[in-house]
């Protein structure tokens, strides 16, 4: 078996890479485990954080945020 080898251009950083670009969704490595009363009481800064992790917009009030996230990462049973 031989090995090949593969450039991967602008993994680490630099101008175009994925990190730089706005508006795509990525997603970390562990899914956030938080309740629907951890998003209700969760501090704006913590919000923006969280959200512009997992790739996704940081617009609106805070209480738009915590409906936000809600809806993004909660789901009825």
């Amino acid at each position: 078996m031989k090995s090949v080898a593969r450039s991967f251009p602008n993994m680490v950083g630099g101008a175009n890479s994925h990190s730089e670009q706005r508006g795509h969704f990525q997603m970390p490595l562990h899914y956030p485990r938080y309740t629907q009363t951890d998003y209700e009481t969760m501090l704006e800064w913590r919000l923006d954080c969280l959200l512009k992790e997992y790739g996704l917009p940081i617009i609106g009030d805070l209480q738009q945020k915590r409906n936000f996230a809600i809806g993004a990462f909660l789901w009825s049973h």
